[in-house]
């Protein structure tokens, strides 16, 4: 009789020390899960495709630098900087999307055309949140935004020799129609905000916005008898910082030459 009541003590002491294990087990899942939320909390904007969060740095954006421009000035390079949208995007929607689940360039693409107008390249922007200039002679390297942005078109100069009208052309700067700001005040950036356009010094550090604030552009188009691009653009006319269909569209002109300001002619 001692021996059972000494087997069944033995026996409840082993119940409870498993159930205590037990409870600390889930504990331990539960604080492993809370460390997880944690952690995908702290990496934010990782689901969205092509848009930013305001208020973001590049540093706490998952990025990835996916290639070296050569432009025509021969000590500086542009590096494209990409957000990784990641297996999310590549699963949801097909195999067209590279590793980081931007689309490849066969089609709505990320990637280089050269000599869209003489003397300039040109890179189309998705999921393109910056681009990262490298001067090789100084050794130093600074970004063309503070913050991450969505850039649509970067226009740098071409690295082979171009001409208008059989004369060598050459330009020192840049070009990005960007948007940069949460202009419609939603906490995104996006392409429901207004597009900037923008004039960089070849060492990007300096800029001049070509376009009045209320403006967001839509399309260009080169005059190759003036060495002139013509930007048409939309007009906020209410001022609620994103266009609407019945908003006016004016045409704008910019010399090449000296791209310091887009003059109004429609």
């Amino acid at each position: 009789m001692n021996l059972f009541i000494r087997f069944f003590l033995i026996l409840v002491v082993c119940v409870v020390a498993f159930v205590r294990c037990s409870d600390r087990t889930e504990e331990s899942k539960d604080e492993h899960l809370k460390l997880e939320k944690k952690e995908i909390a702290s990496v934010p904007d990782s689901l969205l495709s092509n848009v930013v969060k305001k208020g973001l740095t590049i540093a706490q954006m998952s990025t990835y630098p996916y290639q070296v421009e050569l432009t025509g000035l021969s000590n500086h390079r542009l590096i494209t900087v990409y957000k990784k949208v990641g297996d999310y995007q590549r699963n949801k929607r097909s195999s067209s999307y590279d590793e980081y689940g931007n689309l490849t360039r066969d089609y709505d693409a990320s990637y280089t055309e050269q000599h869209f107008m003489p003397g300039l390249d040109l890179v189309h922007g998705y999921n393109l949140v910056n681009i990262a200039h490298y001067n090789l002679a100084e050794e130093k390297l600074n970004y063309l935004f503070a913050s991450p942005a969505l850039i649509k078109s970067l226009y740098y100069p071409s690295f082979v020799q171009d001409s208008v009208e059989k004369k060598p052309i050459f330009r020192d700067y840049y070009l990005v129609s960007v948007y940069d700001e949460d202009t419609n005040k939603d906490t995104l950036i996006n392409k429901v905000d207004l597009r900037r356009f923008y004039c960089f010094s070849s060492s990007g550090d300096k800029r001049i916005q070509l376009l009045p604030p209320s403006y967001s552009v839509v399309r260009s188009q080169y005059d190759i008898k003036n060495d002139v691009m013509y930007i048409f653009a939309k007009h906020d006319e209410d001022s609620n910082g994103e266009i609407g269909k019945n908003e006016p569209t004016h045409v704008f002109w910019l010399n090449l030459k000296q791209p310091t300001e887009a003059k109004r002619m429609y």
